[in-house]
């Protein structure tokens, strides 16, 4: 957690420039060419534009994310599934919100890259020299761009992250500067903070309604002021969106005031935020455009990162590996989810080309995330006993809202929004398959008393007869009551080839609402025969249970709670210390099961996951050259209508 967490500081307003803005920070570059498009400019339009920008901002981005989100902060960390962890326990049902917000978020790291490197290098086109860049080299700049950037994933981004805060200081200065040199060509675009000019342009210029689905697009990186709430703190937020929204707002004026100069005309394609420029400053400005946009993905695609290791210590994602570039904490890295990025990215890029096209895709998913947001901040009230009446009123004025952005952007479906509502549909099914074929599992996972089965375990480990298995056998127990222990455990000790050891640990990990808890608790059931280990650690903590387990019996052997030596004669002299083995319980699925279709398809979908995930014992953090894997067969619901019947031999031996 940050220090001084509601404390703003100068060094901390400068890095949360550098980190969360990028998205939000670099919409001047395409939502007015996204609001004018192909429409003739007019004083409504232009107007009514940015006033619909202006209160976008302030409601959905300062009220609702600045002012009041940013209260809902789990230990100091932010984000939808930290809201669904603080939540969780009050509601299960909650998990479906927190399951499509997840998705629509990712969904939105997947063309938010594309969108911003290709509204920065289309700037060239203003220049004369680069006038008639075709399309395709565009492409080919965008796509060059985006690959170094993915590929600087594996080293971590710690020594370019100091450099985003100060670039990304430049560049609002820079927004300020050409909004101020143009506001002066036409006064009258002050008008724009009278809402009234805002709700005339949706109710009375054709088609008005639907201009909401580019106005949006003015606040799309909204969710990162939460979701990075944990890297920055909420004080150096709040202050340094004051003048964020202040660059922001200049900008559009300027804009819209240039705008207004060329009324009855048409863009033609062109970009405002570039035809504003003075001519000499154009490749300049390009540049840091270009640099803005790459912060601006930098910033989603570590925050996608962030994510899915969330997701996967809620279990609502299957384990896959993540690196740890740097000894920075946050700072993580995940292959798998990277290459996923870079292919949805240059997909985006080779199938649209264009950003105008790119704008027809964007802001459909991330409506759907608001929303979800909405909802759990909601719950989060009730569960702190606001009145019912300020809760009421909160949903009544922001589902109106995201539900008006909704619907307007539904015209993009078919425009290129499918692409998102695919992308982001795919990962909630990931996400609900994986969530939901736990719980298909757990109704059918049998647990037994542990004290009924104490006496076998002690003659066993004392029962010479048997070679001994290991002198220390551990097992990784999915048992959250400390008196109980999965059937399939006791079996693989008894009954599958008997397991002497001289100690059998039972080690169980709880993940908690907590985002950085790191406790644990031993219970000493049979001293130096039978011990339980239970973990408690945060959704964001690493699970490497080998160090942690290790750094448990190192403490418990300093206190003389348990004696690791070996028993063997010869070794116990010396004092040598006993090996260790863990057993780790893989499934499969039995053909002795009858589901119904749609549960049997969810847990198909479920081992081709587990296929592509981490094995059990890399999701654990275990060494293998200590780990024995023992499958065993997933009974979920046996089949109970399969009819045999006994008939006489007609061959009998007596005939």
């Amino acid at each position: 957690m940050v220090k001084n967490f509601n404390k703003a500081t100068l060094a901390g307003i400068i890095v949360a420039l550098g980190i969360i803005y990028g998205d939000i920070g670099t919409s001047p570059l395409y939502v007015f060419k996204a609001i004018v498009g192909t429409n003739e400019i007019s004083e409504l339009l232009v107007i009514g534009g940015i006033s619909c920008i202006i209160w976008t901002l302030t409601l959905q981005t300062t009220v609702k994310y600045v002012i009041l989100t940013l209260k809902a902060d789990n230990k100091g960390e932010g984000g939808i599934f930290s809201l669904y962890a603080l939540v969780r326990r009050h509601g299960k049902w909650t998990v479906i919100f927190g399951m499509i917000g997840g998705a629509a978020l990712l969904a939105d790291g997947i063309i938010t890259p594309p969108i911003t490197v290709t509204s920065a290098v289309e700037g060239l086109r203003t220049l004369p020299v680069f006038k008639d860049l075709d399309t395709m080299t565009i492409v080919k700049i965008v796509l060059l761009i985006i690959s170094g950037l993915f590929f600087m994933q594996q080293f971590g981004t710690m020594s370019i992250g100091k450099l985003f805060g100060p670039i990304m200081v430049i560049w609002f200065g820079m927004l300020a500067i050409l909004g101020i040199m143009h506001i002066a060509d036409d006064l009258s675009v002050l008008k724009a903070f009278n809402p009234y000019y805002g709700v005339k342009l949706l109710t009375l210029y054709p088609h008005g309604f639907l201009l909401l689905g580019a106005v949006f697009l003015c606040t799309t990186g909204a969710e990162a002021l939460y979701s990075d709430l944990g890297h920055v703190g909420r004080g150096n937020i709040r202050v340094s969106w004051i003048w964020v929204k202040i660059s922001l707002i200049l900008n559009y004026l300027g804009q819209g005031a240039w705008l207004l100069t060329q009324t009855g005309q048409k863009l033609n394609g062109e970009n405002p935020f570039f035809l504003i420029m003075p001519e000499g400053f154009v490749i300049f400005g390009v540049l840091i455009a270009t640099i803005a946009s790459v912060i601006a993905s930098q910033a989603l695609i570590s925050g996608s990162f962030t994510l899915i290791s969330e997701a996967m210590r809620l279990n609502l994602w299957p384990k896959l590996k993540i690196n740890y570039p740097t000894e920075q904490r946050g700072q993580l890295y995940i292959p798998g989810i990277n290459l996923m990025l870079f292919v949805g990215c240059s997909g985006i890029v080779l199938i649209f080309k264009e950003s105008s096209a790119m704008e027809a895709a964007y802001g459909l998913s991330i409506t759907l995330c608001m929303l979800m947001t909405s909802c759990l901040f909601a719950f989060y009230l009730y569960t702190r006993r606001v009145k019912l009446w300020w809760i009421g009123l909160y949903l009544a004025v922001y589902l109106t809202i995201e539900f008006s952005f909704l619907l307007a952007n539904l015209q993009k479906f078919t425009h290129g929004g499918y692409v998102t509502v695919i992308v982001g549909g795919a990962l909630f099914l990931v996400m609900y398959a994986w969530y939901r074929s736990r719980k298909i599992k757990n109704r059918y996972v049998e647990f037994v008393r542990l004290e009924d089965y104490l006496p076998i375990l002690q003659e066993l480990s004392n029962d010479s007869s048997i070679p001994k298995y290991a002198t220390h056998l551990v097992y990784m127990s999915s048992a959250d009551n400390p008196k109980e222990i999965e059937h399939k455990i006791i079996y693989s000790v008894l009954n599958k080839k008997p397991k002497r050891a001289d100690i059998y640990w039972f080690v169980h990990v709880d993940v908690v609402d907590e985002p950085y808890m790191s406790e644990y608790t031993v219970q000493t059931i049979i001293p130096n025969e039978v011990i339980r280990v239970e973990f408690r650690l945060g959704f964001r903590v690493e699970q490497r249970i080998n160090l942690m387990f290790r750094m448990v019996v190192e403490d418990m052997v300093r206190n003389k709670e348990v004696n690791i030596t070996s028993r063997y004669e010869s070794l116990s002299k010396n004092n040598v210390v006993g090996d260790f083995q863990f057993i780790v319980m893989e499934k499969f699925l039995s053909h002795d099961n009858d589901l119904p279709l749609h549960e049997r398809i969810i847990m198909r979908i479920y081992f081709m996951l587990k296929k592509i995930g981490l094995s059990e014992e890399r999701g654990f953090g275990l060494d293998s050259s200590y780990v024995t894997i023992e499958k065993f067969p997933l009974v979920v619901a046996p089949v109970t209508n399969l009819q045999l019947k006994r008939v006489a031999d007609r061959h009998r031996f007596d005939d």
